[in-house]
């Protein structure tokens, strides 16, 4: 390659799971497999976790101050363009952290990475899902947690994941219209997922040969 040409565009894959789907496991090792780095995404479970326990505790405060009506807590007025300025800037660091991993290559967990890099080339977009007690299941023997507990962070991360992505971005991203391949991981093992999402990003970065560009089948003799 000549010293004019650009630089071939790396493969990305962006991954997007609903709890306890198995990324944690998938994302890593499909990164490995691909020499490429492994992009975390922006909030563990155990931040949400920690988030929902604190607004929980406040939620008494934040009930005698709405009592008391909004010439206390300030002129009513200012709080929607406050906070769609917030979502503005928070929106637009997000979309500049993806596009500089992106430009590393690898696996980009979460962070709306499916609809920041869509149409990008040498990339795919992955959704992993599956029935939610299996969910639940793994994800409470993975991290440790009494399944109760798992319960609990399975509904309340599912929620708090797809409402971020729908005030930042507009898009929920349960919905698989906007990824190229949902794999199923109550009915596929997470190695399987690996070595599928492995081999897809190598037929569409080139790097192996398509059914398309497949030698053609030899003539039957006659």
């Amino acid at each position: 390659m000549s010293s004019s040409e650009p630089a071939p565009v790396k493969p990305v894959v962006t991954l997007f799971e609903t709890y306890g789907a198995g990324a944690s496991y998938v994302g890593p090792r499909v990164a490995q497999a691909l020499g490429l780095p492994f992009h975390r995404q922006a909030f563990s479970s155990e931040q949400l976790e920690a988030e929902e326990e604190r607004r929980e505790k406040e939620s008494l405060l934040s009930r005698v101050f709405s009592a008391m009506g909004p010439g206390y807590a300030g002129p009513e007025g200012g709080a929607v363009p406050v906070a769609q300025q917030d979502r503005y800037e928070l929106a637009v660091e997000n979309t500049r952290i993806v596009q500089e991993e992106a430009a590393q290559g690898g696996v980009v967990m979460g962070r709306n990475g499916a609809v920041i890099l869509a149409g990008r080339p040498a990339s795919l977009h992955v959704l992993l899902d599956g029935p939610v007690e299996q969910r639940v299941a793994r994800a409470a023997e993975e991290t440790g947690i009494a399944r109760e507990r798992a319960a609990r962070r399975q509904k309340r991360e599912d929620e708090v994941r797809a409402q971020m992505s729908q005030d930042l971005y507009g898009w929920d991203p349960r919905q698989p219209h906007r990824y190229d391949m949902v794999l199923n991981t109550g009915s596929l093992s997470l190695d399987e997922c690996v070595a599928i999402i492995v081999d897809a990003v190598r037929v569409r970065a080139g790097q192996v040969p398509g059914p398309a560009a497949a030698a053609p089948a030899a003539a039957p003799p006659g």
